[in-house]
């Protein structure tokens, strides 16, 4: 059975890489690795939990945009990786 889209390890870019780590991961782990980043510091907005307030690293992956929702922020992060 062919691996899915979604299971083929795709390589981060550098800015990426500071959030999620430099190897190869699928788009399932990066948005998991994501996400628990988000979490552990304390990036969702607190009035609309569906916000992500971006800080140093994530700015860099979200094009420089302050502050982007969750699916801005899917198509962002899909920019980065190869």
């Amino acid at each position: 059975m062919a691996k899915s889209a979604f299971m083929k390890a795709l390589q981060p870019s550098a800015d990426l890489a500071a959030v999620v780590g430099s190897k190869p991961l699928p788009r399932t782990e990066v948005v998991k690795k994501l996400w628990d980043y988000i979490k552990k510091h304390g990036l969702q907005d607190k009035a609309n939990k569906r916000n992500i307030n971006a800080d140093a690293n994530l700015l860099k992956v979200f094009g420089g945009k302050k502050q982007v929702n969750m699916f801005q922020m899917t198509s962002l992060v899909s920019k980065h990786l190869k």
